[in-house]
């Protein structure tokens, strides 16, 4: 599974989770729809849930006039995918890669000002890093 493929399961596995608070082992079966399982795919999954409050407490830090309860479920999840990977994941993707990955996620799963928001918070993500 490529990588891309692989955030793009996360992101609905973890919105999944989200909203109905499944198991992340169900949801990544969920998403995976009878598909072979993939080790990134899970590791991302796992890596956020099991972070989700020091990531969530990052993104607030970055977030201006805004809450992360505010925010758009799709928006809220992404930008908990790309936090983890910036944090925890950035030896084996370069930042650069995870921000464009997270834009053009956003640009297919978001809506119209998704994308430029998700660009706006990640940049101060990755510069409180």
């Amino acid at each position: 599974m490529k990588r891309r493929t692989a955030r793009e399961k996360a992101l609905q596995a973890l919105f999944q989770i989200d909203v109905s608070g499944s198991d992340p082992s169900s949801a990544i079966e969920h998403v995976l729809n009878g598909e072979a399982g993939d080790d990134y795919l899970s590791r991302l999954v796992l890596g956020v849930v099991e972070h989700k409050a020091e990531i969530d407490r990052l993104i607030s830090e970055n977030l201006e006039k805004w809450s992360i309860d505010r925010l758009a479920i799709v928006d809220r999840n992404l930008l908990r995918l790309a936090a983890y990977e910036l944090k925890f994941l950035q030896d084996d993707v370069p930042n650069k890669v995870i921000l464009d990955e997270a834009i053009e996620i956003a640009k297919i799963y978001g809506d119209d000002q998704s994308s430029k928001f998700i660009n706006a918070v990640l940049s101060k993500v990755k510069q409180t890093l």
